[in-house]
């Protein structure tokens, strides 16, 4: 049924201004549509779509992953330039350095944004 269907992440946010200036500013993703409290993003061929809610950042989980391949490093780099605070979360196999999470040749980073929302990029891709 979904399997030829294009699909999009949705993040809830407090504060749309706000979240523009970090998914923009900080991320640098384009914002191609602005509905009030909407804002829809291109992210490579896909969108993510950040409105506005009072259940903002309630999400325990990922919100969003960026498959970003051997540009990890880089991008992490660039992100703590910025002043992106990175995650760390203990597993068994796996060491922490610099922001980034490896185990064996994989390689995971998380940070939050301004409403506590976690975003996740991995070396697939």
């Amino acid at each position: 049924m979904f399997r030829d269907k294009s699909s999009s992440a949705i993040v809830a946010v407090r504060d749309v201004s706000r979240a523009r200036e970090f998914y923009e500013g900080t991320l640098g993703l384009e914002v191609t549509e602005s509905m009030g409290d909407v804002l829809v993003l291109r992210t490579g061929d896909t969108s993510l779509v950040v409105y506005r809610s009072d259940e903002a950042g309630t999400n325990r989980a990922n919100a969003v992953v960026w498959s970003v391949g051997d540009d990890i490093e880089a991008i992490t780099a660039e992100l703590a330039g910025k002043g992106v605070s990175f995650e760390r979360y203990e597993m068994d196999g796996v060491t922490f350095e610099s922001g980034i999470h490896r185990a064996g040749d994989f390689r995971m980073v998380w940070f939050k944004d301004p409403d506590g929302n976690i975003l996740h990029l991995n070396s697939e891709g």
